[in-house]
């Protein structure tokens, strides 16, 4: 193996060398440093892909192009900052152990390599590793009985979503004759001679990605997993491993653009998450499973970006990442909030603007980001899916979507209502917080901001990626 052949899977190297140091310091001290060395791995793992390699070397099914190394990064930095997110969390909830960082490792060690994947059996063994991780992840606060209910469902329907993709990817090899992925995706281009088991293949991925991003109608294990499992988890599978998803559809499409083939169903999917999830969302009561719901409609949004083109694709990857920090934030601010268990009814966070101020108008900020009101990363997200979608000829989707966004602005605020137009409950009960925590909170709180006032400089790496 050459250097540039190393250079190019370092990261995902320095990763799976952290995680399986973090078990095996178990061993020797458990329950001391997991989050430190885990978080450390990270930070490592961040700095070698800012560093830019010779050359994209390709070797062993991956290649840390500008695209994998951004995403890498990402993924990263997100898993950072759930594992700091965590800690004081874990230890309240007495979740004790390294599997738990391990497993959070492994987790970014598949969305990794699944952004580096140049074929389509390594970015499907990038996809069910990190889902593997998600399994354990999901479950793992064995005292409430809703963790490994939430547990349960996401196995079962997960393990069905596999399968679908195992048997799609197998249909695609037998009907292009290789397992490189722009090769095969270009044999369905207009033009060429599509093989039936090729199309039936995709279909067959395109319905197991329907799970994996909680598109209608293959959605119905989202809300209840986002209420059973706990918040930094969710807050972890909701942003980094709804990305690697979305990836996995930017890896088939941006060596061809958009697939005739694939535009009506993924219109079709676009509209039902669209209007189901946010209609839906509007009759929570539950804040873990209003956000399950609204993040069924946030993928619509992306999903409509899809359909059109390069513009789109770097309008999916932008609101990826102020997605990633929104959902942080609301996620973070129910983790931090967690003492004896989690608040989940939204009767829990009357008045809490007043008794945890910060805490308030962080969750305040990510309501407002995520309903898409100036000037916030949200507004700015939507403003390029919409703005790629009508450029690219989706109009009658644009507008629905618009409309739908309008819709979610009313639940968003239904959050910030009871947070500063009611009197307080439980105030008693309320974690002020700790300065791990607050540190988090305020970083993913800035990006919000900064993305919403200056996305010039990410659009300008966005850009550079397709």
């Amino acid at each position: 193996m050459t250097m540039a052949e190393l250079w190019s899977i370092m990261p995902l190297l320095i990763i799976a060398a952290g995680a399986l140091a973090v078990l095996l310091l178990g061993a020797v001290m458990p329950g001391r440093y997991g989050t430190t060395v885990g978080v450390a791995t990270l930070a490592g793992a961040i700095f070698w892909c800012i560093q830019t390699p010779p050359e994209a070397a390709t070797t062993l099914g991956v290649s840390l192009s500008p695209m994998g190394r951004f995403f890498t990064g990402l993924f990263s930095l997100t898993a950072a900052l759930v594992m700091l997110l965590s800690h004081d969390y874990n230890e309240r909830r007495g979740i004790r152990g390294e599997e738990y960082p391990a497993s959070i490792l492994f987790a970014a060690f598949g969305m990794a390599v699944l952004s580096a994947a140049t074929n389509l059996l390594i970015l499907f063994l990038g996809l069910e590793g990190l889902t593997f991780a998600f399994y354990f992840l999901v479950a793992i606060d064995r005292e409430r009985e809703e963790s490994g209910e939430a547990g349960l469902k996401y196995l079962l329907l997960g393990a069905v979503s596999a399968a679908f993709i195992a048997f799609g990817i197998a249909l695609v090899y037998a009907g292009a004759g290789t397992l490189e992925i722009m090769p095969a995706m270009k044999a369905l281009l207009p033009g060429s001679k599509v093989d039936p088991l090729l199309l039936g293949g995709v279909g067959f991925i395109l319905a197991g990605m329907a799970f994996k991003i909680s598109l209608v109608p293959a959605h119905l294990w989202t809300p209840d997993v986002y209420e059973g499992a706990p918040a930094p988890v969710v807050a972890l599978l909701s942003t980094a491993s709804k990305g690697a998803a979305i990836v996995f559809l930017l890896l088939l499409f941006a060596g061809t653009g958009p697939i005739e083939v694939l535009q009506v169903p993924l219109w079709v999917l676009s509209l039902l998450s669209m209007i189901v999830g946010n209609l839906a969302a509007l009759l929570q009561k539950n804040l873990k499973r209003m956000l399950g719901y609204s993040a069924i409609a946030q993928m619509g949004y992306v999903t409509l970006a899809l359909l059109s083109g390069s513009e789109g694709y770097r309008a999916a990857v932008f609101y990826l990442v102020a997605y990633t920090a929104m959902n942080l934030a609301a996620f973070g601010v129910i983790a931090s909030l967690s003492v004896e268990g989690e608040p989940g009814e939204l009767n829990d966070f009357r008045g809490l603007g007043y008794t945890r101020p910060f805490q308030g108008g962080v969750l305040a900020l990510a309501m407002f980001a995520l309903a898409g009101i100036p000037p916030t990363a949200g507004f700015v997200g939507k403003f390029f899916i919409f703005s790629a979608a009508l450029r690219g000829g989706e109009v009658t989707l644009a507008v629905i979507g618009i409309l739908t966004a309008v819709v979610s602005v009313y639940y968003y605020l239904r959050v910030v209502v009871n947070l500063y137009m009611h009197s307080a409950e439980g105030a008693e009960a309320v974690n002020p917080g700790t300065v791990v925590e607050t540190f988090s909170l305020a970083a993913v709180s800035l990006v919000t901001v900064i993305l919403g006032l200056y996305p010039g400089p990410l659009l300008g790496i966005v850009e550079r990626l397709f």
